[in-house]
């Protein structure tokens, strides 16, 4: 399959499902918990169908995990050598909050690794996209679409940092990189930051699953970074446990 006939294809099933939501969030939404106490709405459950559907009229054969649909046994998962990873919504907490700051994310897995990502921003009107080997883009509010890329920090880091998730190990871990500018942001929007040179470097060290990270993953990829481990590896996918290990999203200037 060459991936980038299809990339336009699953930019229109990003649109699509970012319509959903934000038809729903414009609205007077429901708030709704799960068994681990973390909101959903129906925005989430809308863009999940918008986007599975999307992508099994598009590539029937590649299987699909999405946040909202995870309930899928190892036994089989770990046949997948290739499969659509989703998150319907990331930042749900943004979603409640009305920041804005959340994303409708599409990646496809190949062996481990996030090769294709889509990440729109349906409140900013925003959305990037990255494909291995081809680079990473960004289409502004107004339709404007230009190429994005990394770049070489400054003396001053501009590390990017979750509003909710700032904890003490994230603190000091900004703290040993010298002087430093915090970069706000919310959802995977914080690895596009890195990708359009908005930003430096991004500590994660707190719980995020794979389908938080995969499609923003591949678009700063595309765009020159890397996402690896703290013993820096690559941050890896379609493993057993869904959960990723502590990483750091960065340029390539990070060792």
């Amino acid at each position: 399959m060459h991936y980038s006939s299809i990339l336009p294809d699953v930019l229109k099933i990003a649109d699509a499902a970012s319509e959903k939501v934000l038809s729903i969030y414009m609205t007077d939404f429901k708030v709704d918990f799960k068994a681990d106490e973390s909101p959903i709405t129906a925005a989430d459950v809308a863009s999940h169908r918008v986007i599975v559907e999307g992508l099994r009229n598009l590539s029937h054969d590649i299987p699909v995990l999405s946040e909202e649909g995870a309930k899928i046994p190892w036994s089989e998962r770990k046949q997948w050598r290739r499969f659509w990873l989703i998150d319907p919504i990331d930042g749900t907490k943004d979603f409640t909050q009305r920041t804005g700051e959340f994303t409708v994310n599409i990646a496809l897995i190949e062996n481990g690794e996030p090769i294709l990502g889509v990440v729109s921003a349906p409140a900013l009107k925003e959305a990037y996209w990255g494909l291995k080997g081809e680079g990473a883009y960004k289409r502004d509010r107004t339709g404007r679409m230009r190429r994005i890329s990394v770049v070489e920090p400054g003396e001053t880091k501009r590390v990017v940092a979750s509003k909710n998730h700032l904890n003490d190990e994230t603190k000091a871990f900004i703290d040993k990189l010298g002087t430093h500018e915090l970069v706000q942001a919310g959802s995977s929007l914080k690895f596009c930051k890195i990708a359009e040179g908005h930003a430096d470097i991004y500590p994660r060290l707190g719980p995020t699953c794979e389908w938080d990270t995969g499609a923003a993953h591949a678009v700063l990829s595309a765009a020159g970074g890397k996402v690896e481990t703290l013993e820096g590896k690559p941050l890896q996918y379609g493993k057993e446990e869904v959960l990723n290990p502590y990483f750091i999203a960065a340029g390539n200037w990070y060792k």
